[in-house]
């Protein structure tokens, strides 16, 4: 088989895979490229630069036979396998035309988890070794290697990541039965303390190798097994706290394959898998718990309104909020404000007392922030509001301008976190 026709199999093979994504890590020395430039996958860095990677498996071949899987052992589909060679070699050859800027590489099973991750160590170091390359490596690390060779993979990528795929040990034991939660949280773990360990070294030995520089993530299956949304966000925040995850990515579960144990879906729950992401970035960077925008009662995220915006109709005594007088993380928890618009009221009231019309100009979104702030004792939304009149209004302005997003477009463009809610960050 030519290489052409392999590129093209992997290529397709690696497509369901939704944590390729690059933090613009600096490896710093010299050598062909750089992982912090901008730059066949599109993905962003986390301060909102487009960049293109080469996402490929290494082989599509798999001793696993999962459920939900395209690459799963008794699908009879073409296989493919690269090798190491090949697999530098493309790179390198992809970047040198300016196609790429770095590489998110995954494998099927081949033989053992040791013998793949022996492989794929093999075409990264030859990469960084033979052609110099310094730009970025997204290396997925194979659940049950060895502890060496996943200590290999943090040293010679920027980031590595575990997928989880299922949140439950059940759901994996009946989609997944070569797979276990403990083989997938073991080196996950190890990672973490590598990372953690390699950071404090280098606040005092500048000339430390850097572990995993751009940190470790994992993807999660959304819709395939009956776990609730709460299930989903609390797991997420245990991985975040414990495990010191850069980023937890949901994929919304694509009926690829028929099998009795799945589920019947007429399409994949796309707009599930974005609010589970606004929950996430909720989570991250506004302060917010998982038992805050979730509970027993409650264990489904709002598919009309966002998650925001519901644990602030759920929490109407604790607005509106005088903008001038509040705390930044209480300006947080307003709709309509993100991270960049409150640091600008921050600053801005220091030097004058704000009015309503300030908060425009400062970039706050007023068709949702209205309904929950006042500035200088000024109120600009509806007398006597109630939850329900708050959502029929919100309602109406979403009617007109299509929105779903946490944030409207301009707001994301403006917050520098273009494409970051569904996940491309």
């Amino acid at each position: 088989m030519d290489l052409d026709k392999k590129l093209e199999i992997l290529a397709e093979s690696a497509k369901y895979d939704a944590s390729c994504a690059s933090s613009g890590s600096d490896r710093g020395g010299k050598g062909t490229g750089a992982a912090h430039l901008g730059g066949v996958c599109h993905s962003w860095t986390s301060d909102g630069r487009c960049i293109s990677l080469l996402k490929i498996l290494m082989t599509n071949e798999c001793v696993y036979d999962c459920a939900y899987c395209i690459n799963r052992r008794s699908n009879d589909s073409a296989k493919a396998i690269l090798t190491p060679d090949e697999i530098a070699g493309l790179t390198f050859e992809f970047y040198k035309r300016n196609y790429i800027e770095g590489l998110f590489l995954s494998s099927g099973i081949i033989v053992s988890p040791d013998h793949t991750m022996e492989l794929m160590l093999q075409a990264v170091r030859k990469l960084r070794e033979t052609f110099r390359f310094n730009g970025y490596v997204h290396m997925k690390v194979i659940p049950g290697a060895d502890q060496s060779l996943i200590d290999q993979a943090g040293l010679w990528a920027d980031r590595v990541s575990v997928n989880i795929e299922l949140p439950t040990d059940k759901s994996l034991q009946l989609l997944a039965p070569g797979k276990t939660k403990e083989t997938v949280l073991r080196p996950m773990s190890r990672l973490a303390q590598r990372i953690s360990a390699s950071k404090d070294e280098r606040r005092s030995i500048k000339s430390a190798p850097a572990f995993a520089p751009a940190g470790q993530s994992t993807q999660l299956i959304i819709g395939a097994t009956p776990e609730t949304d709460r299930e989903i966000m609390k797991l997420s925040e245990a991985l975040y706290h414990k495990m010191r995850l850069k980023r937890v990515y949901y994929s919304a579960f694509v009926p690829v394959m028929k099998d009795s144990r799945l589920p019947a879906l007429r399409e994949p729950p796309l707009l599930r898998e974005h609010r589970l992401y606004q929950a996430d970035w909720l989570l991250r960077f506004y302060g917010f718990t998982a038992d805050e925008l979730l509970d027993e009662a409650h264990p489904t995220l709002d598919l009309t309104f966002d998650p925001k915006t519901v644990w602030a109709l759920n929490n109407l005594d604790k607005f509106p909020l005088e903008v001038n007088k509040a705390s930044y993380e209480e300006i947080l928890r307003v709709p309509g404000i993100g991270v960049t618009s409150a640091k600008r009221i921050l600053r801005a009231r220091r030097a004058w007392q704000l009015k309503l019309d300030d908060l425009k100009k400062l970039g706050v979104v007023m068709k949702r922030a209205v309904y929950f702030v006042t500035a200088g004792g000024q109120y600009g939304g509806i007398k006597k509001e109630t939850e329900e009149a708050i959502k029929i209004k919100l309602l109406e302005h979403k009617n007109t301008n299509g929105q779903l997003d946490l944030f409207s477009e301009s707001e994301l463009v403006k917050e520098g976190l273009t494409g970051t809610v569904t996940g491309q960050l």
